[in-house]
């Protein structure tokens, strides 16, 4: 009996040691956070210096925020991924035409790669004209492109 109730042990301990290796899976059916909470945590992970976790907030929360996109081209910016953060200025600016940052931010780029400068110099004009009280930060960068135009 001692024998049998030793065995039923061990093939217990063994099953269990075979089942408890594989976890059960959670699926989340709807995102725990808000757009504007992804974008927070995207700028967290910006000013922390990881990029990469700060694009993928940032592309959470752009399925909702347009605005998200011009915070997609300034992560991409500081990767040096040109063509990337062009591309989100562009959709930031046909998003929400009013985005003087988008506008600055895309002629800055621009200003950074000594190129399309009678473009940028348009931006930078455009920002200005969109939102003055930001005057003196746009205002440098046209002075900027206009220096080495």
């Amino acid at each position: 009996m001692k024998k049998m109730t030793l065995l039923l042990g061990y093939g217990l301990c063994a099953m269990l040691l075979a089942t408890s290796c594989s976890f059960p899976r959670v699926i989340i059916l709807k995102d725990p956070l808000t757009p504007e909470e992804h974008l927070s945590l995207g700028v967290t992970y910006e000013q922390q210096g990881d990029f990469d976790n700060a694009i993928k907030e940032y592309n959470l929360a752009a399925k909702k925020l347009p605005g998200a996109f011009l915070y997609l081209g300034n992560a991409h910016f500081q990767k040096k991924q040109w063509k990337e953060a062009e591309d989100y200025y562009r959709l930031a600016i046909e998003k929400q035409p009013d985005n003087a940052d988008a506008h600055n931010n895309l002629a800055w780029l621009y200003y950074t790669r000594r190129e399309n400068l009678a473009e940028a110099e348009k931006l930078a004009q455009r920002a200005l004209i969109l939102n003055p009280g930001k005057g003196d930060i746009y205002r440098d960068t046209l002075e900027k492109i206009r220096e080495i135009r």
